[in-house]
């Protein structure tokens, strides 16, 4: 029997097909894969049985193991459901197109004000060991983080991020928010990645650096308090072992795309 097989057709299933393609990416990179395959052959059984079998009984039966494992599916994978909404909504390109629009000459004229201070005291936090864990708002809000951590609201300034993180002071340990060039809160506690492929000597504040950056588009600053050592997470991606220059240079070109 013929059937009718239109562009429509196409788009469809060249639409399913990155539909999975980008399920099979989220899995392997959670190392859910096994999960993966496993629902796959239970699609395609419950396919086989329903539509081509027509087994009235165990289809049924399927349809409400189907139904009922959608919502464990959810609750399994809530954090691979938030990443790939997040990755569907933050077009960078619409972003910064947008905000362009709206803030790209007051951006300009205030990048330095934002950005000095805080390589300024990176580096002298650097030469002392003191660690450091300072985030940088972007697109995505971070107002559940900065609920987290003891409210400052203050401008953005060389010796308070200093103070805040001396090895003395209680909010030594958490991390810094800053947010529409000033200092939110510090003392957050932030989402801590379990990335394997993130070096063993990089510690707790790498991982909670790597974790908001995968979590959000923030821009992470770790300052090693074991070597001194300045590090940089955007997008789950870090960049180690940076001098004054670089960071700045990195500062620079990552706030410029707000």
């Amino acid at each position: 029997m013929f059937f009718e097989f239109g562009i429509k057709d196409i788009i469809d299933i060249v639409m399913v097909a990155l539909m999975l393609y980008y399920l099979y990416r989220v899995m392997k990179e959670s190392r859910s894969l096994n999960v993966f395959v496993g629902i796959m052959v239970f699609v395609v059984v419950w396919l086989i049985v329903t539509q081509v079998l027509e087994m009235r009984l165990l289809g049924s039966i399927m349809d409400k193991l189907a139904s009922v494992g959608v919502i464990g599916l959810i609750v399994l994978f809530q954090e691979e459901i938030r990443h790939f909404l997040y990755n569907l909504g933050a077009h960078q390109k619409m972003i910064r197109f947008l905000k362009f629009i709206r803030h790209n000459k007051e951006k300009k004229s205030v990048d330095r004000e934002t950005i000095l201070p805080i390589v300024m005291s990176c580096m002298n936090l650097g030469k002392g060991k003191v660690g450091a864990l300072i985030v940088i708002e972007r697109g995505i809000i971070l107002q559940d983080i900065v609920e987290t951590g003891d409210c400052i609201d203050a401008r953005i300034n060389q010796r308070l991020i200093e103070n805040i993180f001396f090895k003395n002071s209680p909010l030594h340990d958490g991390a810094m928010v800053i947010s529409k060039k000033r200092i939110k809160a510090a003392g957050c506690i932030l989402p801590v990645s379990h990335n394997q492929d993130i070096p063993k000597e990089f510690g707790l504040r790498h991982r909670a650096a790597m974790g908001i950056s995968q979590a959000s588009d923030a821009v992470a600053i770790v300052v090693s308090e074991e070597t001194g050592k300045i590090s940089v997470a955007i997008k789950g991606k870090f960049q180690v072992r940076l001098s004054a220059e670089q960071l700045e240079s990195i500062l620079t070109k990552e706030l410029a795309e707000l």
